[in-house]
C-alpha cells in the first residue's frame, strides 16, 4: 500500500489506461475509506493549505461541485476558472497557461473537448492536472462508477457490465476499468456510433493481462445477456446536440426499458452518468425503479475524486 501510495504522489490522472490494476484497486479502496471518514464525521484534510484550479471550457453540475466541494472537505481550497475567466486559448499557449498556473497552484482540473488539451496541460505543468472530462474520455467518472459497483456487488472481478448506447468517452472510460479489473464488458452501440478504435484494442491488451474481456457488438440484447450492471448514456452528448433528431433514429432500438432489463441478471444495477434524458436513452420505470444507483453513482463522485486529489496532490 505505502508503495502505490508513493508512486502515484505528483502523477497525472488523464486516463486509467496510464494505471495498474493494483493503483486503480488502491483509489478505490481509499475511496470508500474517505467516504467512511465523512459519513462518520472524521476530519480528514491531507491537503489543507492547498489549491486547486479547476478550468471549465464545458459546463458541469456534478464536476465542479463534487470538486470544488471535495477540495474544501479536504482542507484546501478551489478556484473554478471559466474559459472566459483566463487567456487559455485565446491568445496564451496552452503550454505557457500550465507553466504559471504550476507557480501559482498545488493541482489542476480541466474540463474541455479536446482530449489534446488535457495532454498538452499535463505536459507543461509541474503539477498534477487531473482530467475532469474530454471527448476520449472521462475516468473520474468510470472510478466513481466502480466505487458504486464495488459497494453494491461486494467485488468487481468477473461481473458482466454491459452499456447500450453512444461508443462515446463514458463508455471508453468504463471500458478501460472494466478491463483492468478483471470484468467482462459488452458494449452494443448502433452503425456509425462505436466506440473509438484504439480505446478498444488497448482495453482488449488490459483484459488479457487481467482475465477479463471486451466485447463490442451490434445487438442490444446480445450486449445485456446476464450483465450484472447496465449502464447507458445521453444519445447526444454536449457538443453533438445539433444531431439529436438523427440520433434519436439511429438509436430508437437501443432504449434501457423494462423489456431490454429482462436479459440482464435480475439484481442487476441500472446506472447512468447523469444529467439523464428520461423517456429517451432510458425510461422512467428503469431509472426511478428498484435497481437503479444513479444517485449513489451521483454521490460517489464526490468520495472518488477526493481520493484522487488526495493520491495526487
Amino acid at each position: 500500500m505505502e508503495q502505490i501510495a508513493a508512486q502515484l504522489k505528483g502523477r497525472d490522472f488523464l486516463g486509467l489506461v496510464d494505471y495498474t490494476p493494483e493503483e486503480i484497486r488502491y483509489l478505490l479502496d481509499l475511496a470508500i475509506e474517505i467516504k467512511r471518514k465523512q459519513k462518520a464525521g472524521e476530519v480528514y484534510q491531507p491537503l489543507k493549505g492547498k489549491s486547486l484550479g479547476m478550468i471549465f471550457e464545458k459546463s458541469s453540475t456534478r464536476t465542479r461541485v463534487s470538486f470544488e466541494v471535495g477540495m474544501y472537505q479536504l482542507g484546501g481550497q478551489a478556484l473554478f476558472l471559466s474559459r472566459n475567466d483566463i487567456q487559455m486559448g485565446r491568445g496564451e499557449t496552452i503550454l505557457d497557461t500550465a507553466q504559471v498556473m504550476s507557480r501559482y497552484l498545488d493541482g489542476m482540473i480541466l474540463r474541455t473537448f479536446g482530449h489534446r488539451n488535457v495532454v498538452e496541460l499535463a505536459r507543461g505543468a509541474t503539477i498534477p492536472v487531473i482530467n475532469a472530462l474530454s471527448d476520449q474520455s472521462h475516468p473520474c467518472q468510470a472510478l466513481a462508477d466502480y466505487q458504486t459497483v464495488l459497494e453494491h456487488k461486494g467485488k468487481l472481478e468477473g461481473l458482466k457490465v454491459a452499456y447500450i448506447g453512444d461508443g462515446n468517452n463514458v463508455l471508453h472510460s468504463l471500458m478501460m476499468g472494466a478491463a483492468k479489473l478483471g470484468m467482462r464488458f459488452a458494449s452494443a452501440s448502433p452503425e456509425g456510433y462505436d466506440p473509438d478504435e484504439k480505446s478498444v484494442k488497448s482495453s482488449k491488451e488490459a483484459a488479457a493481462e487481467t482475465g477479463g474481456s471486451v466485447e463490442i457488438l451490434r445487438d442490444p440484447r446480445e450486449a445485456i445477456e446476464g450483465a450484472d450492471v447496465v449502464y447507458t448514456d445521453v444519445w447526444a452528448s454536449m457538443g453533438f446536440e445539433e444531431e439529436q433528431k438523427e440520433r434519436e433514429k439511429a438509436f430508437k432500438n437501443y432504449q434501457i426499458n423494462e423489456e431490454l432489463v429482462k436479459y440482464a441478471n435480475s439484481d442487476y444495477l441500472f446506472m447512468h452518468c447523469l444529467p439523464a434524458h428520461r423517456g429517451e436513452e432510458v425510461t422512467e420505470g428503469v431509472i426511478d425503479g428498484k435497481n437503479s444507483v444513479i444517485f449513489d453513482e451521483a454521490e460517489n463522485r464526490l468520495h472518488a475524486q477526493k481520493a484522487i486529489m488526495a493520491a495526487l496532490m
